[in-house]
């Protein structure tokens, strides 16, 4: 017997329908094939699929071969969003449906060998796509319900395990879809732990913050430890205009494919705020992978990127920064495929003054040299900065962005020429 059930797989950001077919009967006696290009995630579904069958009530098919196609089977499919549609698909070969089809709602969910439904990644792309192919209703676990209930036109159903499920399916009547009011979400979620205030003088630095946010400008910070660096820069999505809804929903669908999304919160309300650590790989910076994932720029989309300690940055990691930085936009290509990502941040690039040149001398100016930062060019764009001074040594806390600041006191050299 064949039975069909509507089901969504992520790509990139955006998410593209996966049509589940279960056939039981047509394999050898025993068998529980998975085919479509599953990854290991969609093949270990088979031993949750038959321990929450049981556990629930329901009759796994014994003596009989059970084979599930994802369709279109020449597309990847990756994550355990599939086991809940399976699962429904062997129930609906039972006969539990009544001859009832699942052809205008999609499913999604993870299966614990309770028979519980557990969150997924995605949810909020699975709810665009839904609408986009003119799918009536979506199931997805309590914990996504109200970041996918924030699109409009599909009823989102939550679920909290796979009897409910059914129910859902014989009976949709007696449940009634999550609904939001997306504005209200938001107001609430936008929320922050830091303000600008708490910034007692710097009163130079706060200015160039309000320049660089208000024309939407990358900044370098220059200085010694603790001199303020990173408090400045974790304050800088404060000051950023307020996200519109728009906004919180492309952020909200990179934070969800990403595994990142708070389930409480539904909808992120708050500029991002991403600093990766010194050590990352250009992979983790941009994203990447067999599937792509979204990677640190685009989790800082439509926020803030800081990058601590920009001189312990790879060389490559920089250089990958410069397309995001000109485009907006990631774009990931693979031998099958191109993925398109997110990138619109504003970038902070922090580092200390007190760094040392390949000769293991320190960085000084003097009436015939110049103080260069030009290893920094991938980062900060076509800008260099330059720092001229006569006969004097930077010794203290000095920020490119900061227009001025420098406490300056005469090199040794000089000292001797007097």
């Amino acid at each position: 017997m064949l039975f069909k059930t509507q089901s969504a797989s992520v790509y990139g950001i955006d998410a593209y329908l996966v049509e589940v077919e279960v056939d039981v009967g047509s394999a050898r006696m025993q068998d529980f094939n998975v085919v479509g290009l599953p990854d290991n995630a969609v093949k270990e579904s088979r031993e949750r699929i038959k321990s929450a069958l049981r556990n629930c009530g329901f009759e796994f098919p014994h003596g009989q071969g059970v084979t599930i196609n994802l369709a279109p089977a020449d597309v990847r499919k990756e994550g355990s969003g599939f086991d809940l549609p399976m699962a429904l698909g062997l129930v609906g070969c039972q006969g539990q449906f009544f001859g009832k089809q699942l052809d205008k709602m999609m499913f999604l969910g993870e299966l614990s060998l309770d028979g519980s439904v557990r969150s997924v990644r995605g949810a909020l792309s699975a709810a665009l796509a839904a609408r986009e192919f003119g799918l009536k209703a979506l199931a997805v676990p309590e914990a996504n319900a109200k970041e996918a209930a924030v699109v409009e036109g599909v009823d989102v159903y939550a679920l909290k395990s796979l009897p409910q499920a059914v129910d859902l399916v014989n009976s949709p009547e007696s449940f009634t879809p999550v609904k939001v009011d997306a504005q209200q979400m938001l107001s609430e979620a936008a929320q922050y732990s830091v303000d600008l205030r708490d910034v007692h003088g710097q009163q130079a630095a706060k200015r160039a913050l309000e320049v660089a946010c208000a024309g939407g400008h990358n900044i370098l910070f220059i200085g010694p430890p603790g001199a303020g660096k990173t408090m400045l820069a974790k304050r800088i999505p404060t000051i950023l205009p307020p996200m519109s809804l728009e906004e919180a929903i492309e952020t909200t669908r990179i934070h969800s494919v990403a595994g990142v999304l708070e389930d409480s919160r539904g909808l992120v309300g708050t500029r991002p705020y991403r600093s990766p650590h010194h050590t990352i790989s250009d992979a983790g910076l941009i994203g990447g992978g067999a599937v792509p994932r979204p990677g640190e720029v685009s989790l800082g989309h439509n926020g803030v990127l800081f990058l601590d300690e920009l001189p312990e940055f790879q060389r490559n990691v920089l250089e990958v920064m410069r397309q995001p930085l000109e485009d907006g936009a990631v774009t990931i290509s693979r031998a099958a495929v191109s993925a398109v990502h997110a990138g619109g941040c504003d970038e902070s690039l922090p580092m200390r003054v007190f760094r040392r040149s390949h000769a293991g001398v320190p960085l000084h100016a003097s009436h015939d040299s110049a103080l260069r930062f030009e290893n920094f060019w991938a980062a900060t764009g076509s800008h260099r900065y330059s720092y001229r001074g006569s006969g004097r040594e930077i010794q203290g806390t000095a920020s490119a962005v900061f227009g001025g600041g420098f406490r300056l006191r005469e090199a040794e050299g000089d000292r001797r020429a007097k």
